[in-house]
């Protein structure tokens, strides 16, 4: 008789387990648990869907007039440019968010276009500018003049044409300097 109780016990405890496993299931089920990640009803965001959501503002967002002003085709280290500005022709977004990587030699200046970014990953530098500001230096939250060095894997912004950076004096080796927007090597 012992069995037989230890058998209906069992019986009852599991199917008891299963039904309510299955109560709490279909609650759940209003509470937004098999809800599409990244939805609305969701609150967890997905990568892939932040992703997806800045390049449909890109895409969709703004349709002014205004387009930023950095060139197509970056140019070069290994081609002078010619251009005045560097950001005279016309461009679309996907080239303004792009980083490229330019190895500037000692006697060249690499000249930025308004709104461009760098980052000197390599090299000693110093700023160019024509006039007595600067240049942005974001990492620090200060303004570093012309001739002021530059320090490495420090962002610096250039919010107006014009200026840029060079191989500090008496050094021999390149500089190595991540930028994305417009740039021209004079």
């Amino acid at each position: 008789m012992k069995t037989a109780w230890k058998v209906t016990a069992a019986v009852v405890l599991i199917g008891g387990s299963v039904w309510a496993g299955s109560l709490m299931n279909s609650q759940a089920e209003g509470a937004g648990v098999t809800n599409q990640p990244g939805t609305s009803d969701d609150p967890v965001v997905t990568k892939s869907y932040v992703d997806q959501a800045i390049q449909q503002a890109l895409k969709g967002g703004g349709g002014g007039s205004t387009t930023p002003t950095v060139p197509t085709t970056p140019t070069e280290p290994s081609k002078p440019s010619t251009p005045a500005e560097g950001g005279n022709s016309g461009s679309s977004s996907s080239s303004a968010d792009e980083v490229k990587i330019v190895d500037v030699k000692p006697g060249q200046i690499l000249i930025a276009s308004a709104g461009t970014e760098f980052v000197v990953r390599a090299g000693k530098a110093a700023i160019y500018s024509e006039d007595k500001n600067g240049v942005a230096d974001l990492t620090d939250g200060i303004d570093i003049s012309n001739g002021g060095a530059v320090k490495n894997n420090h962002l610096l912004s250039f919010p107006r044409a014009g200026r840029g950076i060079q191989v500090q004096e008496g050094n021999t080796h390149n500089i190595t300097v991540m930028v994305r927007g417009g740039y021209q090597i004079k």
